[in-house]
């Protein structure tokens, strides 16, 4: 049978044709392999998409500036890099860190967070928010041309105005602002700058330091930051939100037990009718020492009549103590002597990044959920007052992203201020983690083997990021499609450990070498060879899938002396010489007879020992 004719037999075909016509290819006035904005298709596109934009990617607002601005750009394509596994991809050499490092130190004080400009009584509402967009807008562009002059890397810091001006508010309200910090970095959530501004606003407010996770802390360690921030003449305290929560559980199921057990529900009782009966004979003892302390100042000289003053804290110094939820309320009650914003009660202004437990520290003390626990920047939308005590009255201010300096983006995945589930590209961030955690933690904390060094490579070189996602991969089952570990989703899983604390690694400050500051546990499992594992597991977890030993084993081994031609193999008219060439030998009168035609073999079955992993 011939071909069908398609022409007059699909009506509607034609009809759709004859209605919409086809849409004529656009081409590129040259034949280079360029994109332009010279073609005028963003109108139709957007008579299609009528979607809100939020939200956009930096190409994303690159093209929308280029149309909007009527310019032209041509951008090459096919500009491919093959990246080699086995470098420290995505980070910087010792020379370069050192040289970033005296960028940072030398434009710190560049490193600002914007002041609400002064205001009078007389200025109307849009004269002040006119006032308050333009100096945002100022700061930051200071901030962009720092990035863009001296090429350093910033935190992707919050650009909404709104969230800004929730934290001016919550300086101006407060008497004490407290900055929550990671105990594992707290230079890196620390701002200098806001601590310039509470006193810029009122030389009165008081700055302070809350060091969250200070369970992930020794208390050598703690002690190495207290005298920092002793030197740096500020307070600090220690506090763990994680710990608190735990205990007020424990409380709480012990409490739900002893309400369902009627003995101890009687014992509970007798034990507070006695308390009570001991504070009363106290109260007694009490009003006879003060009575008889009223005669003795009458008979003695007439008192100084002095104000009350509130109880000093135990030092004048930070304490490397942590501390316990009451402990905490205590040290904030008394913390500040001077003039309150509101008389009755000490307002104490809570600020910090995500994901550093600002939520967390509101709720354990308050004992109840009153915050929402989010790690993305913006799930608090305004400030929020809630009352702590009588006389303690706590401002919870917006999750805030400041400005701060880092060296590469690996640094913000693993400090948790880059979110993990939205990353692109894991490699950079996972051999960074390599070169903090060592080798035998690793192996120790997930029951893996990652594989040695090669023959001619540094003995005691940090594993590449492939090394570790292979063996993570293979031993916990993430396999893609085509039988490899899953690298991608291995890397995940790493990095939320590093972030939750389970792979725990912990930044000293400056004054103090890295060295003596964290110290790692020895290996606790005993080390297991490569050569003990099966094959298959072997070659799933290196790089390079042939070993030193299998080319050795292939180049010394005898070369085949028959010849293939078309999956027949056997030639007895043609050997193979010891010189390594072809001889001819006496061909007989007909070949084909007597001769086994071999059965032809399926490419994907002869060549399987190369598929495998």
């Amino acid at each position: 049978m011939g071909k069908k004719n398609k022409a007059g037999t699909n009506l509607g075909r034609q009809l759709i044709k004859d209605r919409f016509g086809h849409t004529p290819r656009r081409k590129v006035d040259n034949d280079t392999m360029l994109h332009t904005t010279e073609l005028q298709d963003g109108y139709d596109w957007g008579r299609l998409n009528l979607s809100s934009v939020t939200e956009e990617s930096s190409f994303n607002a690159f093209l929308r500036t280029a149309e909007l601005a009527g310019t032209e750009f041509q951008a090459e394509k096919l500009n491919i890099t093959f990246v080699n596994p086995k470098q420290r991809v995505g980070l910087l050499s010792k020379t370069q860190e050192q040289t970033m490092h005296q960028k940072h130190a030398e434009h710190r004080d560049q490193l600002k967070i914007p002041r609400r400009p002064k205001w009078t009584k007389e200025m109307s509402a849009e004269d002040l928010e006119r006032a308050e967009n333009e100096a945002f807008l100022n700061w930051r562009r200071d901030l962009a041309l720092l990035q863009e002059n001296e090429e350093i890397l910033m935190t992707p810091y919050e650009k909404n105005l709104e969230f800004w001006r929730q934290l001016w508010r919550v300086v101006e309200r407060s008497d004490v602002v407290v900055q929550i910090v990671d105990a594992r970095n707290p230079l890196l959530f620390r701002s200098v700058d806001l601590e310039r501004y509470v006193k810029e606003v009122d030389s009165n407010k008081m700055n302070m330091i809350l060091v969250n996770k200070s369970d992930l802390l020794t208390l050598e360690q703690r002690q190495h930051w207290a005298q920092y921030f002793d030197c740096e003449g500020i307070r600090t305290a220690f506090y763990s939100a994680t710990l608190v929560e735990e205990e007020l559980k424990r409380e709480a199921e012990a409490a739900k037990h002893a309400d369902e057990s009627p003995s101890s529900a009687m014992e509970l009782k007798q034990l507070r009718e006695a308390a009570e009966e001991i504070q009363q004979s106290l109260d007694v003892v009490e009003h006879a020492l003060e009575a008889i302390e009223s005669k003795m100042r009458t008979t003695s000289e007439p008192a100084v009549i002095t104000e009350p003053k509130l109880p000093k804290l135990p030092t004048d110094k930070n304490s490397a103590h942590l501390l316990s939820r009451t402990e905490l309320i205590e040290f904030l009650r008394h913390i500040y002597n001077g003039p309150r914003h509101t008389a009755q009660h000490v307002t104490i202004g809570m600020v910090g990044y995500p994901n550093v437990g600002k939520s967390s520290t509101i709720n354990s003390l308050m004992t109840v959920k009153k915050v929402s626990v989010s790690a993305t920047p913006g799930k608090t939308k305004r400030f929020q007052t809630l009352f702590l005590d009588k006389d303690i009255l706590l401002c919870d201010c917006p999750g805030l992203v400041m400005p701060s300096f880092v060296l590469t983006k690996a640094d913000m995945l693993l400090n948790g201020i880059l979110p993990i589930d939205q990353m692109r590209d894991h490699v950079p961030a996972v051999n960074l983690l390599c070169e903090r955690i060592p080798r035998h933690v690793l192996e120790d904390k997930y029951g893996i083997v990652i594989a040695k060094p090669l023959e001619g490579e540094d003995p005691n070189r940090p594993p590449f990021a492939e090394e570790l996602l292979l063996a993570y991969g293979y031993n916990r089952g993430f396999m893609t499609s085509n039988g490899q570990p899953d690298q991608a989703r291995s890397a995940r899983y790493v990095l939320k450990d590093y972030v939750n604390g389970k792979l725990l690694f912990a930044l000293g400050p400056p004054s103090v070498l890295q060295s003596e500051y964290h110290k790692f546990p020895e290996r606790q499992r005993k080390p297991v060879e490569e050569s003990q594992l099966p094959g298959q597991q072997q070659r799933a977890m290196r790089i390079d899938k042939s070993s030193s030993k299998e080319l050795d084993q292939q180049f010394f081994t005898s070369k085949p002396s028959v010849a293939h031609v078309k999956g027949r193999t056997n030639f007895p008219h043609v050997r193979l010489a010891n010189d390594g060439n072809l001889v001819a030998g006496e061909a007989p009168a007909k070949p084909w007879r007597n001769v086994k035609k071999e059965r032809r073999e399926k490419l994907r079955k002869k060549f399987s020992h190369l598929d495998e992993h």
